[in-house]
């Protein structure tokens, strides 16, 4: 393993990031201020528990899981996009290293911002609500799963990707819609019967609901469903990576 080379793509992802950090930093603030002003205050005073948590509390794990994956897709895509809009990419794929390093220098680095993302939006929770974690070492380990996964995904995305209007277009008109749509903001028990079996059908309902649990100890499927989508959505993003890098899809182009 080729560590010199993961390092050296590693770091320059993260000053890329660090010089924009203000905004990096403000964005996720102000937006999840703004969440909880909307959801927290004009719902909230409707809906005063769901499954006996305030709903404050109960929609801060959605909302950090929008923002991780989200954070997540936008900063591995991009970091791969743009060195194949200006050329650079054949450099990286011409030097000794193999396509493992190259993923592990990028999407270690989209994944590092988007679990710092999540851990600025946990802090800002707790200037609202009174939060607490009943499984602290799964939050973590949830976070940290997802942002490696939906980091892989954005992988794949930006290698797919042939303009910037791409970049955008899975983020905005699948992920975040099956976000609102997986119980980020509400329990899918407070749906009718015949809606609640059709939200299993989406997968994000599988990593909210078991990151929600790792708060209150509260999930809408099992604990061990929720480990086996995100592992199975993880090594399924593997798999494409290896076969975009094995057959030069829209890279040597």
């Amino acid at each position: 393993m080729n560590w010199t080379a993961i390092g050296a793509i590693y770091r320059m992802e993260m000053l890329r990031f660090f010089r924009t950090i203000l905004q990096s930093f403000v964005s996720p603030v102000l937006s999840t201020s703004l969440y909880f002003v909307v959801f927290g205050t004009a719902i909230g005073s409707r809906i005063d528990q769901v499954e006996g948590v305030s709903y404050g509390a109960f929609i801060v794990p959605g909302l950090i899981m929008l923002s991780i994956m989200t954070q997540g897709i936008s900063n591995a895509s991009f970091a791969i996009y743009f060195p194949k809009f200006i050329g650079t990419v054949y450099e990286i794929l011409s030097a000794p290293i193999s396509f493992l390093e190259i993923t592990i220098g990028y999407v270690g680095a989209a994944a590092t911002k988007s679990l710092f993302i999540g851990a600025v939006i946990l802090a800002t929770a707790h200037l609202f609500v009174d939060l607490q974690i009943a499984h602290p070492l799964a939050m973590l380990a949830f976070m940290g799963l997802t942002c490696l996964s939906f980091a892989l995904f954005g992988f794949i995305i930006g290698i797919w990707a042939q303009n910037f209007e791409q970049l955008q277009l899975i983020p905005l008109l699948v992920v975040t819609p099956l976000v609102f749509l997986g119980g980020a903001f509400y329990s899918v028990s407070m749906l009718p019967p015949a809606w609640q079996t059709v939200t299993l059908f989406n997968p994000v309902v599988y990593l909210i609901s078991g990151f929600r649990w790792s708060f209150f100890g509260l999930a809408d499927v099992p604990v061990g469903l929720s480990l086996l989508a995100i592992a199975g959505f993880t090594c399924l993003c593997l798999a494409i990576i290896w076969w975009m890098f094995r057959t030069g899809y829209r890279l040597r182009d």
